[in-house]
């Protein structure tokens, strides 16, 4: 059998390193402060998020920026999805479905610039955030098994971190990969902090885009 190795490169030491990627970003615009690269799995899109908005408000960065991107370029790790069991059979998510049985992959990029300065507050088009939190399942029944308790702590946190009351929140995007055990848990933790034991309050309208654009798993955020 013939060896098809590929070259040598000093390329193949920076180009696959976490940190190199966003330095890259920073070198090539000139941006200054923290140059972090986060890998938090699915919500490595929503913790940078997170971080930068952290970092602006507290004006170690006044304008911040948090990036995504998810890139299907190797065929090994979607058949080590699908052998695991992880992807829907049909191709199709279906979140908080009784069908629902595995997620579909897709790529994504985005970037959110955020601005802790004042003259943000004058942005027409500008989207206020009010607050954040982040947590870790922590011991759950296995590696990939989410954690109830720990989502409604995550939820808390979050309401407080915005000064919010739970009543306040009449929508949601759901993480919702379409899998009968995170679903159910994830619907489960929302219910117990968003809705209680409020039987007058309004509805609570629960999305998730993955139905629509696919798991675009650390561009997801």
């Amino acid at each position: 059998m013939k060896d098809h190795k590929m070259p040598l490169s000093p390329l193949m030491a920076t180009g696959s390193a976490f940190s190199v990627a966003a330095g890259r970003l920073s070198y090539k615009y000139g941006l200054q402060g923290p140059s972090v690269s986060v890998d938090t799995a699915c919500s490595s899109s929503l913790v940078g998020l997170s971080m930068a908005w952290q970092s602006a408000m507290s004006l170690a960065a006044p304008i911040s920026m948090a990036c995504g991107v998810n890139l299907m370029l190797a065929s090994t790790s979607l058949v080590v999805a699908s052998i695991a069991g992880m992807l829907s059979g049909d191709g199709r998510c279906k979140t908080l479905d009784q069908s629902a049985d595995g997620y579909v992959r897709a790529e994504a990029c985005q970037s959110v610039v955020v601005d802790g300065t004042s003259e943000a507050l004058t942005d027409p088009y500008g989207v206020s955030m009010v607050g954040s939190a982040v947590n870790q399942d922590g011991r759950s029944s296995s590696l990939t098994a989410p954690n109830g308790p720990s989502q409604q702590t995550v939820l808390q946190r979050a309401l407080q971190s915005a000064q919010l009351s739970a009543g306040d929140v009449l929508g949601l995007q759901m993480h919702g990969t379409g899998t009968s055990l995170g679903d159910p848990v994830e619907g489960g933790a929302l219910s117990a902090v968003l809705l209680g034991e409020a039987k007058t309050q309004a509805p609570l309208a629960l999305s998730a885009v993955k139905s629509c654009v696919g798991h675009s798993e650390a561009a997801a955020g």
